[in-house]
């Protein structure tokens, strides 16, 4: 887990979505399609392969060690003022992920790494039932207008 850097404390949702998904493979590809599309409608589609990356690796991570039959797993993609934010929920809260050093040859092992090095901050909020991985992307800071400008151009001569 770290926290690289912190965000702003601008942290009201713009827009929200949140889907729930059977622990299959393909909702994972379907989870990481939705959350792209809807980050560039949005208005940040230079983000949108980060954003749908990010859902890749945290819902693979949830299907492989958080699921359990019969439950379902649940994305919620946030925009706020300050950050793009991806949760990814599951039923299984005794199993807390964390960065390990994966072998040469391991298959798995690989997916926090790559969390840890896109987003600006990553955790987990384990609950009463399951836990949620959450993974945010900053936004650079809006400029706020400080009144009327006015552009001036000189008369040609």
């Amino acid at each position: 887990m770290t926290a690289a850097r912190a965000l702003p404390d601008d942290s009201s949702p713009l827009h929200e979505d949140r889907l729930d998904y059977t622990p299959t493979a393909r909702s994972v590809s379907l989870a990481r399609r939705r959350a792209a599309r809807l980050v560039g409608e949005w208005g940040h589609p230079e983000r949108a392969g980060e954003v749908a990356l990010l859902v890749s690796e945290l819902a693979t991570n949830a299907l492989i060690h958080g699921s359990l039959r019969g439950r379902l797993i649940r994305v919620r993609v946030v925009l706020t003022g300050a950050a793009l934010r991806v949760e990814v929920t599951d039923p299984r809260g005794e199993r807390l992920p964390g960065i390990r050093e994966a072998g040469g040859d391991e298959c798995y092992g690989r997916g926090l790494p790559i969390v840890d090095g896109i987003a600006d901050r990553w955790g987990v909020e384990p609950h009463t039932v399951g836990k949620t991985v959450f993974a945010e992307l900053a936004l650079p800071a809006r400029r706020q207008a400080s009144g009327p400008t006015t552009t001036t151009r000189r008369p040609r001569v």
